[in-house]
């Protein structure tokens, strides 16, 4: 399979911040936004975890995905939720230009400008997802999603799903589970802007409930973390925070 020369890792639903300028419309909100709806618990602090270990870059976003879902494309029904959606035209327009397009566009010019050199790149986004969600339980600690359609990204997972079960075998390992990889997401976006092999997008998704617990959760870090080893060639850079441009 082609290697990956750089690795990136994206957060897109690291907290559930709220912006003081849009603080009274959450008002009475609090357990929305203390749940999964509000962010993917545990997720900002892998990445961090990931991108530290890996020496790779990070780029994150800490403001609530019920503000605005920065892994759902412009005009998704869902990129504004039931508490943001009434919000008049302009405000959304704000929520866009502040915190959407920049973090979205940061990773790509990133992405763009490795590609431009002739380097390929893993971008790893990493999500948690929630143990239980709508009475089912999700059968899963560890998803790997990724378009069936591209070979690469296709073999990556299998060879990286392979690794984790011979590291941890512990742990339940499912490709394409609790989502698909090819539903609407940043990593999809990004396939129409970078062919394979240059660009292969992953989407990380952990069960939340490994990461709560402490043992099972620092045997998966490390399980995650040596398991990347050998798949790429770590990529140089510095970690970056956004959540309405990069911060230190």
């Amino acid at each position: 399979m082609a290697r990956a020369d750089r690795l990136l890792f994206t957060c897109e639903h690291g907290g559930n911040r709220i912006p003081r300028a849009y603080a009274a419309h959450f008002a009475g909100a609090t357990a929305l936004l203390a749940g999964h709806r509000g962010y993917d618990p545990g997720a900002l602090a892998l990445a961090r975890w990931l991108a530290r270990r890996a020496n790779a870059p990070l780029y994150a976003v800490t403001i609530s995905r019920l503000l605005i879902d920065l892994n759902r494309s412009l005009g998704h029904p869902r990129l504004f939720s039931e508490v943001s959606a009434p919000l008049a035209g302009a405000a959304k327009d704000g929520l866009v230009a502040r915190y959407y397009r920049p973090h979205r566009e940061q990773v790509e010019a990133a992405i763009a400008g490795w590609v431009g050199a002739g380097e390929r790149v893993l971008h790893v986004a990493v999500h948690s997802f929630t143990p239980v969600l709508a009475g089912q339980v999700r059968r899963a600690d560890i998803g790997l999603l990724y378009d069936p359609a591209r070979w690469a990204e296709r073999e990556l997972c299998a060879r990286w799903a392979q690794r984790l079960r011979e590291m941890a075998p512990e742990l339940r390992v499912r490709r394409n589970y609790p989502y698909r990889g090819h539903a609407d997401g940043f990593s999809t976006y990004l396939r129409t802007r970078f062919a394979p092999p240059r660009y292969l997008g992953i989407e990380l998704e952990v069960n939340q409930a490994c990461l709560a617990t402490r043992p099972v959760g620092e045997r998966l870090r490390a399980a995650l973390a040596a398991s990347l080893t050998g798949l790429t060639r770590p990529g140089m850079g510095v970690s970056v925070a956004a959540g309405g441009g990069p911060a230190g």
